[in-house]
Parts: C-alpha cells; sequence; structure tokens
C-alpha cells in the first residue's frame, strides 16, 4: 500500500491536534495559576538549587520548556530575576519537559488512551461555559489533555507501518549504519524537526512512535532526542531577538546549556546508551534495543494483524502482540530515561558554572552605551516577545514605568530651557526635546500594539479591564509628552521674537512647574508600584486642585498686569500658553492616576 498525501495530510493533522492539545491545556492551567506561577518563579530562587527545582516544578505542571523559558526571559526583562537565576531556573526547566514523555510513556503505549479523550471533553465543556473565568480556565486545561491524548492516539495510527512502506524503511536504514556520523545526521533532524514544530515535547512523541514502530534503532531515536534539546533553545532565541540585552543574555544561556551537555552526551553517547539499556532491562521491562529487530522478524501480514484492533483468537498472534506491547512500552521507557538522565546529568554538571555561564554572556552581549538611552528602543516588550497572555501584563506595566521615566527626563530638559542663555546649548536641549517627543509617540504605537495583541489571547476579565486601563494610561502618557514639547516649542518662539519674562514671570512659571513636578513623581512611583492606594489618589486630586488654582490665580494677574504694562501682550501670550500647559499636564497626570488606581479607562 502506498503512502498517499491524504495520508501525509492525516499526520500533520494528528500532529495539529496534539500541538492544540499542549497548547491550550498550557495556556489553560497558567491562566488558573498565573499569579501563583509568577510567585513562584520571583520567590523561589534564591539561590541556583531552588531555582533548578522552580524549572522543574512550573515546567511539569505546564507541560511545555518553552513556555517557561519564555517566561523567564520576560521576568530577566522585568527585573524579577537576575540572568544567574534564570539560568538555573531554564536548567530545571529542562528537566520538567521530560514530563511529557514519561506521561506518553505510561499511559500512551499501554492502552487506549483515546478512550477517555471523549468524556474529557463532556467533562471540560461545562466548565468552559461557567461564569467563572477560573473554571473556564480549567475547562481549558481538561480539553487540552483530551486533544493532546486523541491527537497521540491518531498520530500513533497516521504514521505509515514499514511492512507496508518497504522503501521508506531501506531510505532510513541507508543512515543508521555509518557510526558517528549516523547519530550526527539524526541528531540534526531532531533540532531540524523541533525548529519547525516548536515543541519539544510533540517531536519526543513522534520520535518515541516512530521508535515503538521500528522505523529507526534505539540508538538513533536517543540522537533525535538530543537534537530536540537544541531545537527547544530557538523559541527562547526567537522571541529574545528583538528584546533587550537580559534577554538575548538569558535566551543564549539556554544555548549554551543545551549544546553543552550534547557535546559532552555525544563524547560519551556509546557508554551513556547502554547505561540507559541496562537500567531499563534490569529494572524496566526490558531490552529496548530489541524493538528493532523483533518487527523485522515478522512479516507484513502479522504486523497487520498484532498492531490492529482486532479481537485475535490464535494464541500465538495474542502472545507476539503481548511481546510487541511489551517491546514498545521498553523502547518507551528507555527512551523517556535517556532524555531524563541526560538532562539530570547535565544539570550535575553544569550547575557548578552558573557564574561562569553569566560572564560569558555577558561578555558575548554586551551592554548597550548610555548615549543609546536616547534612541528608540523598548526595555521589557517587543515584537517577538510574547509569552502567555496573563504573563505578558507585568512586562507591559514595567515598560509604561519606563515610558513615564522618559518622560520626566524629558519634562527635566524644559527646565533647562526656560533659563537657557546660550543659543548652542539651548538648540541642542531643543532638539533633545524634540527627539523624545519622537520617541514617546512611538512608544505609545508600540506598546499599545503589544497590549492589543495580548488582548487577542484567551484572558480573564480581570485581565481584559487591566488592558484598558493600562491603553488609557499610554495615551495620557503621551499626552504629556506632547505638552513638554509644546512649552518647548513656546520658549523657542519667545527667544526667536527677542521676548524675555520678568523676574515675577519666571518665578511663577517655576512654581508651576515644581507643582507639575510633585504631581509627576508620585505618578511615577505609581507607575512602578503597579499599585495605588486611596491616600495615593487623595494626594494626586490634592496637587491637581492646587495646580489649577495657581493657574486660575495667574490668569487674573496677567490681565492686572498687562493694564498696568508689566509687560508686553506677546509675552503675556507666551507667558500663558506655558502656564496653561502646565495645568494641562496636570490633567493628564491625573488621568494617569486614575486610570491605574482607580481603573477609569
Amino acid at each position: 500500500m502506498n503512502y498517499s498525501f491524504l495520508d501525509f495530510l492525516t499526520l500533520l493533522g494528528s500532529l495539529g491536534m496534539f500541538l492544540y492539545g499542549m497548547k491550550i491545556m498550557s495556556e489553560g492551567l497558567q491562566k488558573v495559576a498565573g499569579d501563583k506561577l509568577r510567585n513562584i518563579l520571583s520567590v523561589m530562587t534564591t539561590n541556583r538549587f531552588t531555582g533548578v527545582l522552580t524549572g522543574m516544578l512550573v515546567t511539569a505542571l505546564i507541560q511545555s520548556s518553552s513556555a517557561t523559558t519564555v517566561m523567564v526571559v520576560s521576568f530577566v526583562n522585568a527585573g524579577l530575576l537576575t540572568l544567574g537565576q534564570s539560568i538555573s531556573v531554564i536548567m530545571g526547566a529542562n528537566v520538567g519537559t521530560t514530563v511529557t514523555a514519561w506521561v506518553i510513556s505510561f499511559f500512551g503505549f499501554k492502552f487506549d488512551i483515546s478512550i477517555l479523550s471523549l468524556p474529557l471533553m463532556g467533562l471540560a465543556i461545562p466548565l468552559m461555559f461557567a461564569k467563572k473565568s477560573n473554571y473556564k480556565s480549567l475547562g481549558e486545561f481538561i480539553l487540552g489533555f483530551a486533544f493532546l491524548f486523541l491527537g497521540l492516539s491518531y498520530l500513533k495510527d497516521s504514521v505509515p507501518d514499514l511492512q507496508g512502506n518497504p522503501e521508506v524503511l531501506s531510505f532510513i536504514q541507508n543512515y543508521t549504519s555509518m557510526g558517528y556520523l549516523s547519530l550526527l545526521i539524526f541528531l540534526a533532524i531532531g533540532t531540524i524537526l523541533t525548529i519547525i514544530v516548536q515543541s519539544s515535547s510533540a517531536t519526543v512523541a513522534i520520535t518515541l512512535i516512530m521508535c515503538t514502530q521500528g522505523w529507526m534503532p534505539f540508538e538513533m531515536a536517543a540522537a533525535m532526542v538530543l537534537g530536540e534539546n537544541i531545537g527547544t533553545t530557538i523559541t527562547a532565541n526567537l522571541a529574545a531577538l528583538s528584546g533587550n540585552v537580559s534577554a538575548r543574555r538569558a535566551a543564549l544561556a539556554h544555548l549554551m546549556f543545551n549544546l553543552f551537555g550534547v557535546l559532552w552526551v555525544m563524547i560519551l553517547f556509546y557508554p551513556f546508551c547502554h547505561t540507559v539499556e541496562w537500567l531499563v532491562t534490569r529494572f524496566g521491562p526490558g531490552d529496548p534495543h530489541a524493538m528493532t529487530n523483533f518487527i523485522h522478524s515478522l512479516d507484513s501480514q502479522t504486523v497487520r494483524l498484532i498492531t490492529s484492533d482486532e479481537k485475535l483468537t490464535d494464541q500465538h498472534l495474542i502472545s507476539l502482540r503481548e511481546q510487541l506491547q511489551a517491546q514498545q512500552v521498553a523502547v518507551s521507557y528507555g527512551l523517556s530515561l535517556f532524555h531524563t538522565l541526560f538532562n539530570v546529568c547535565n544539570i550535575l554538571v553544569m550547575i557548578w558554572f552558573v557564574k561562569l555561564y553569566e560572564r560569558i554572556c555577558s561578555a558575548l552581549i554586551k551592554s548597550p552605551r548610555e548615549s543609546e538611552d536616547e534612541e528608540f528602543q523598548l526595555k521589557y516588550i517587543s515584537a517577538g516577545m510574547l509569552s502567555t497572555s496573563e504573563l505578558s501584563l507585568i512586562q507591559a506595566n514595567k515598560e509604561i514605568a519606563v515610558f513615564s521615566d522618559r518622560t520626566y527626563r524629558m519634562f527635566g530638559m524644559i527646565k533647562t530651557l526656560l533659563h537657557e542663555t546660550d543659543s548652542e546649548k539651548f538648540l541642542k536641549t531643543f532638539v533633545r526635546v524634540e527627539k523624545y517627543e519622537q520617541i514617546s509617540d512611538r512608544m505609545e504605537v508600540e506598546i499599545a500594539n503589544y497590549l492589543t495583541r495580548v488582548l487577542e489571547g484567551r484572558l480573564s476579565a480581570e485581565g481584559k479591564n487591566n488592558i484598558r486601563v493600562m491603553l488609557r494610561a499610554v495615551s495620557e502618557i503621551e499626552s504629556i509628552a506632547d505638552s513638554c514639547n509644546n512649552i518647548a516649542r513656546t520658549i523657542k518662539h519667545r527667544n526667536d521674537a527677542k521676548g524675555h519674562f520678568t523676574e515675577e514671570q519666571n518665578h511663577s512659571v517655576e512654581h508651576m512647574m515644581s507643582l507639575t513636578d510633585a504631581a509627576l513623581v508620585h505618578m511615577k512611583d505609581i507607575l512602578h508600584r503597579q499599585a495605588g492606594t486611596r491616600d495615593d489618589m487623595v494626594l494626586s486630586y490634592n496637587l491637581e486642585n492646587e495646580i489649577n488654582s495657581y493657574r486660575n490665580m495667574l490668569k487674573n494677574e496677567n490681565i492686572d498686569n498687562i493694564d498696568n504694562k508689566r509687560y508686553s501682550y506677546s509675552d503675556s501670550v507666551y507667558y500663558m500658553d506655558i502656564i496653561s500647559e502646565y495645568e494641562k499636564m496636570g490633567d493628564y497626570i491625573l488621568n494617569v492616576v486614575q486610570a491605574i488606581v482607580e481603573k477609569k479607562f
């Protein structure tokens, strides 16, 4: 029977169902326990050993080392983890991801797990229609679990049998008898396959199925598993490409850790493999190395009968089916143990070199020069760094706080412009203000785009409200930057017109500036804390009222001063434009505080 294009599409569809199940299972659990996972990662990383345990725990829960690694990179960006802490968590994530292979080994080859898939869906659907977001997320987790094993079942059935496709077997066998070169070929296949699929758990599942069906010897499958450990680092590295220095360093550390691990295991490959085979044979279900020879010793009709769902009456065929199932379990246990033992041994070797990893990553990816701060560059988020929806919010909050810091530096430049008499220095500072205004415009767009992409993911009702709050805050902060730019232009127009302020006017502008400065500093503090209290709100309202009252008083005084010829009308226009712009700035600042503290959007 030839392997048709329809069969190939069926194989892709089975893989897609497996991946989709893993995705919604991981997302559902992260939404149920998002804050708890965040707390675990930020608290349980006091040293490298607790960091490793934390990485193992979180990855075992969410069943995705890629999700854990991207999460860790995000936390390094957000300043919640140091580079050293992130390296130890990533080490643990490599062990945690092997849980998937063990689950498949325990359940996938002992009985037909797909029988439970529909009842699990029946349990999940009512939960997904529940009012509480936690129940919905739990329903997603159960539904993902059902899809994962249904996809695995279809995957096993859609991989073509070798007896019906001998040309495929002969093609593969051409590359299995070249010693270390064969190992390198299958290592490369595992790496490329994982890069394409973007999930090491899925490619490990594919490798398990191919090996249990006799497509390749145990050693070649083990080499593919090693390649999958390299391929899984690509997700975090792609995510960190447009990220900041800390993100790129953490992703590079992940790549280096896995590369060095694969390197020393490849040097000791055959002794390592034989150790795993001995352990599975001595303490497990049998010799994983004998699987390929067992399948090849049978004719195609026998293989079809013992691998089908038909009920057998022939005692010889029943015995062969039992032998096949035992061999499949032995192979799956062998590969799972190889995967786990490799990662555990790698940690035991590499955990003592965390500081060295830090130094190497810092040397290879250097920090930007201070002058680059005036180039447009998001610090905590980027176009390529979107982790799970709920966990992305912390990155956005941090970026908004940075946005307010940039705006405050711009505000400081206005103070310099007001009294600068040197035209060259004035022009240089004015150009910086305009540059910051362009940066603020782009930051608003990029942060808003990022939040919009997060909003497209599966979010709780609270998460959606938080995004609306952040979108308003971003818009108001950009308006503060606009006001700073407007004041700078007004001062420039006054200077170009050879105008000047009296000592009294300068004093009034400076006092208005100090009131606005106090409001701005208070706003920044709330943004960095990512929370506010009723006292914060009272203080903000008081500052805003003081700014408004002072503006009204100056407005009335200005009319009297013009009537009394204390300064020219043109100077009074520049003067009141600046005062009014500071008052507007006070409104924008209050709007940000209201958004964050009172959740107004």
